[in-house]
């Protein structure tokens, strides 16, 4: 039986990294006594894979994981099993049965939407943003197991918005990334092209984006 759920990771969760985001989710499911299906091999871990990673220090409010259990279960006890014993800085929205068959959940995302908060005033934002979508490319390199990789950061951006300042006041950024397999764009990023310091925002995800071709029961 597999078992999607979408949930968020809030501001009590916001410096826990993506490894210790999946160890939260797997001790939730053991401590809801649900019977999980586990791998093969000589290190058996429970079937449990998230949508995308999310960087530290980001909060997020749809979130995604697939689990499988080895036994089918009403979704009504799986899904009150889980509320209780959700740790704090979870909060579950959804849960589903998903075709075993559907492809993974990671190949399916292609994009993300961010909202991202400013904490100082960045002058002529709305300019810097049509500066940057203006521009045919934008090459960068990042380090990566030691190797240095090229790559266009503008053919990761889709949108980049200035919404309305929120209620204190603060200035924000709406943008909508590429997530696929390898080719990720990072909020913070787009802050350093924009020539904005990354370190004084913050950063939500609002919203993963699937292809077509997902397929959920």
């Amino acid at each position: 039986m597999r078992i999607r759920i979408t949930f968020s990771k809030t501001e009590a969760m916001r410096f826990t990294g993506h490894l210790d985001l999946y160890s939260t989710l797997e001790r939730t499911m053991r401590r809801a006594g649900l019977p999980l299906a586990y791998s093969q091999g000589y290190n058996p871990h429970p079937k449990l894979t998230l949508a995308a990673a999310l960087p530290l220090g980001f909060t997020s409010r749809g979130e995604m994981a697939d689990f499988w259990l080895k036994e089918d279960m009403p979704l009504a006890e799986v899904e009150s099993a889980l509320r209780a014993a959700l740790a704090p800085g979870v909060e579950l929205h959804q849960i589903e049965v998903v075709d075993p068959l559907a492809p993974k959940l990671q190949v399916q995302v292609h994009s993300a939407d961010y909202e991202v908060t400013l904490l100082e005033a960045a002058a002529d934002l709305a300019q810097r943003v049509a500066d940057l979508l203006a521009a045919e490319s934008l090459p960068r390199q990042k380090v990566r197991k030691r190797k240095v990789r090229t790559y266009d950061l503008r053919a990761l951006i889709e949108t980049v918005e200035v919404m309305e300042a929120d209620d204190a006041g603060k200035q924000r950024l709406h943008m909508r990334l590429a997530a696929r397999e390898g080719e990720t764009g990072r909020p913070d990023e787009i802050l350093k092209a924009l020539e904005i310091d990354p370190l004084v925002a913050r950063y939500h995800r609002v919203e993963l984006n699937f292809a077509e071709t997902q397929e959920s029961g």
